[in-house]
């Protein structure tokens, strides 16, 4: 079978669905699982009697593994079929999985939330690239609408189903609800998933790989740090993971930057060369430094000054995700047809306005304001990922796809982490402010919040800069591309199946020789 890039009228295969669907339950299960233990780690911290300094670990472990393994990625996907790594990456979060359930204490649960988090980090950008490889330009909005679904929906609902089953069943099943889901995925991924793009036999620059570790890592800890010394105080000073990680950054940039020449690069870095990539890549740091930070706060401020429950907490994102889910199909056809910058500049401003709402509450704020404006940030959220990733990746060569995918979830990761950061470092030196002159402790915690999402709409309001200046992908020829329109075939798939498909793309002869 032939599928040809510049031909619209392309119909998707009934086993590329298959494929896509798949990757689409399954990223959507790892990436829920993410976001429920927001509301499980105080209850968490009290059945496995550790203080709050230890018991952030379950949160702050699953961000570095992810952060270290994201950028791997690039070369995994060009190295590995699509097959056998999206097997490795559900067996490694349904072992994980698993392994938590059982749990008998921190030490293990904290083990098994390192394993959940190296399938995860995989799935986000293995879907990405599969969609950019299958899909035809002009059916690329709807796709990547559904993707920014899984992205912005379950972080949305995770608290929603962690307080549903913490009111009802107890911790352990937060993690056992998610054993069938993501089994069920495995089992028919690893019988129906055949490998949809040829890979290349490049061995992996084992120098790259620590480089990435410390650098990715040292970051991302470095900024969990600052919350958690904001918070309770920090065992180890926030300057040495920082530094470790400029460091370590430096060295792994440097080192990319020489074996690109070679296409040798663990993270090809000349995807950052399209204007619009990294406009869109910046856009993408703010909204998502802003959704994190206001998906940690907000059920926060419910429970520690409102007095909600887990469970009506979790309700209070529920609309948004809901909604989320309605117009992200919405959203990328009407990318597909007009592009996006009728849809960016819309939802960069409900986006700010939904947090700028947010600076109204008040100690007696009621569900229906924090509610109101979740929904708010929500449909712009929903209105502002799907163009931003699907003008993002189609600005690049269709060769890097997969580098393009792995710097979009390593900068996503580190936004999340940054925005988490932030906002509870804001909230806490404040609120610590309020109560050293002599502030209730609720008003104190409100002062904090509101100062948190003055902020915020400040980040909103560099959003819609930003923004202002995105477009739409010019081609899907790039000028690195042009020299021809060649044919390549891998010969043999890495899981021993038949011969892949045949792809005609637009490429140079040395570089389609190098991916046959």
């Amino acid at each position: 079978m032939t599928t040809t890039r510049t031909d619209a009228t392309d119909r998707l295969a009934r086993e590329h669905v298959l494929v896509i669907g798949l990757l689409l339950v399954a990223t959507f299960v790892v990436i829920l699982n993410e976001t429920v233990m927001s509301v499980a780690i105080p209850v968490l911290q009290s059945e496995l009697g550790v203080p709050p300094s230890v018991g952030q670990w379950l949160t702050t472990v699953f961000m570095l593994t992810m952060a270290v393994v994201i950028p791997l990625t690039g070369f995994l996907i060009q190295r590995i079929g699509t097959r056998p790594l999206f097997v490795t990456a559900m067996s490694s979060f349904t072992a994980g999985t698993v392994l938590a359930f059982v749990a008998p204490g921190f030490e293990v649960l904290l083990v098994a939330r390192v394993i959940q988090a190296v399938g995860t980090a995989i799935m986000l950008p293995l879907l990405m690239t599969t969609v950019m490889t299958l899909v035809p330009e002009n059916r690329r909005g709807v796709m990547m609408g559904n993707i920014s679904v899984v992205i912005a929906v379950a972080p949305a609902l995770g608290p929603t189903l962690s307080g549903l089953v913490l009111d009802h069943l107890g911790w352990r099943w937060i993690f056992g609800v998610m054993i069938p889901i993501a089994g069920a995925a495995l089992v028919v991924g690893a019988v129906c998933v055949r490998s949809v793009s040829p890979t290349v036999s490049v061995p992996i620059d084992v120098v790259s790989v620590p480089m990435a570790v410390l650098g990715f890592g040292g970051l991302v800890y470095g900024l969990v740090g600052i919350g958690e010394a904001a918070d309770h105080g920090s065992a180890v000073p926030v300057w040495i993971p920082f530094t470790v990680g400029v460091i370590g950054l430096c060295a792994f940039v440097s080192r990319q930057l020489l074996l690109q020449r070679t296409d040798r690069a663990l993270l090809d870095l000349r995807v950052f060369a399209s204007f619009q990539f990294s406009l869109a890549i910046a856009a993408m740091v703010v909204a998502m430094s802003t959704m994190m930070g206001t998906f940690i706060v907000v059920p926060y401020f419910a429970q520690a000054v409102l007095g909600f429950s887990p469970l009506a907490t979790g309700l209070l994102t529920l609309p948004g995700g809901l909604l989320m889910s309605i117009a992200g199909p919405v959203v990328g056809r009407i990318y597909d047809r007009r592009g996006p910058r009728v849809l960016v500049m819309p939802g960069a401003l409900l986006i700010t306005a939904g947090v700028w709402l947010l600076t109204t509450v008040d100690t007696t704020t009621s569900a229906w304001l924090l509610t109101g404006a979740n929904m708010t940030l929500c449909l712009g959220l929903a209105a502002t990922f799907t163009p931003l990733m699907t003008s993002a990746l189609g600005s690049v060569a269709p060769a890097r796809y997969s580098h393009a995918s792995a710097a979009l979830g390593t900068f996503q990761q580190v936004a999340g982490a940054a925005g988490t950061a932030l906002f509870i470092t804001v909230m806490t030196v404040v609120a610590a402010d309020g109560r050293a002159s002599g502030e209730a402790d609720a008003q104190a915690i409100t002062d904090g919040v509101r100062t948190v999402f003055t902020v915020a709409g400040v980040l909103g309001l560099v959003l819609i800069v930003i923004v202002a200046f995105v477009r739409a992908p010019k081609s899907s020829v790039h000028p690195e591309h042009t020299n021809a329109a060649e044919t390549f075939t891998a010969e043999t798939l890495p899981d021993g199946t038949s011969p892949a498909p045949t792809i005609s793309v637009q490429g140079s002869s040395d570089e389609l020789t190098r991916l046959s």
